[in-house]
């Protein structure tokens, strides 16, 4: 039997519903409170990442402009190389410049895109461990003994992976009491947006 992507997330989502009347038993038995955040939405509506990340961008949108003046001395290159006759000595040395130049930007091109997803990786490993250090606190303070991530994003049915997400979602309800989003935004010094 083959195992597609969908299927491990389907048996993923039965056997978290499955243990949803386990866990609430043992809440109940242990007095214990549970909380949902959505990481999701502090990291598309949090100002100091995505000012972060827009750096990355533009730092990219300014290494492609540079890049295309780069292209733009090839392809003066390539037009000088065809100046030249086949065969000769120039032709050979101008097909050599322009073969090592196209070499250099490919290699180049490579280590800046590392370089730059490497700094994004960075900057959502760095604000991920603020938030769980914030919710750390929070729970603490508030007695609370869990805490599950969910999605507030509402589907779309004109698309599918809209649907596919919301279908899976491990959290179908909570009450809106039991969401620390805000809260630890606010403790993260992050201007609060209305849902």
């Amino acid at each position: 039997m083959r195992i597609t992507k969908a299927t491990t997330i389907i048996l993923g989502t039965l056997l978290s519903i499955a243990m949803v009347p386990a866990l609430a038993s043992a809440q109940q038995a242990a007095g214990g409170k549970i909380a949902v955040i959505d990481v999701a939405y502090i990291f598309k509506n949090s100002d100091a990442i995505k000012s972060e990340v827009a750096q990355i961008e533009n730092s990219m949108k300014a290494y492609e402009q540079e890049m295309a003046n780069v292209r733009k001395a090839m392809q003066k290159e390539a037009e000088l190389l065809k100046t030249y006759k086949p065969g000769s000595p120039e032709y050979a040395g101008q097909e050599e410049k322009l073969a090592g130049m196209e070499s250099k930007v490919k290699l180049e091109t490579i280590r800046k895109r590392k370089e730059l997803a490497d700094a994004e990786a960075r900057i959502y490993f760095d604000n991920y461990q603020k938030i769980r250090a914030v919710v750390k606190q929070v729970s603490e303070y508030n007695g609370i003994d869990l805490v599950l991530r969910y999605n507030s994003e509402e589907m779309e049915l004109e698309k599918q992976d809209s649907v596919l997400r919301g279908v899976m979602k491990g959290v179908v309800y909570h009450s809106p009491k039991l969401d620390l989003t805000q809260m630890v935004m606010q403790a993260m010094g992050t201007k609060v947006a209305t849902r």
